[in-house]
């Protein structure tokens, strides 16, 4: 559970750290920006709407691709998990019109931005978990 809620932390503040600082990565909130009849009327929703996605599909689907794909893995010493987490990214923006990151670029920014808050995250969940 707490390896959920730091992927969804992680997920939230990358995509909002990418909007910030990668150009062409964008959140918009559009008139009838919706989720299942809710309207979605600020960006801080969409971001958090984003990063539950984006967070729960790193829960569940990257421990399979990453099994899937562990053979190239091991021959790009590990660079094929960028390629994996970029597209992931790729699809949460498919899936949401709100959301853009086109191209390479921006996608592999964004990656970068969201393996390093993981790195950190889970760095301070796991000295909290620790201590007790």
């Amino acid at each position: 559970m707490q390896k959920l809620f730091g992927n969804i932390i992680t997920a939230i503040l990358g995509l909002w750290l990418a909007t910030m600082f990668v150009p062409g990565v964008r959140v918009a909130v559009y008139p009838d920006s919706h989720f299942f009849g809710f309207p979605l009327t600020q960006s801080w929703q969409l971001f958090v709407l984003l990063g539950i996605t984006l967070g729960l599909v790193n829960f569940y689907i990257k421990p399979v691709l990453d099994t899937l794909t562990l053979p190239l893995k091991i021959i790009t010493l590990g660079l094929f998990g960028l390629v994996i987490e970029m597209a992931l990214i790729w699809g949460v923006d498919y899936i949401f019109r709100e959301f853009s990151a086109p191209l390479f670029y921006p996608l592999f920014f964004t990656a970068i931005i969201i393996w390093a808050l993981s790195i950190v995250i889970s760095n301070i969940l796991h000295k909290d978990h620790s201590e007790y």
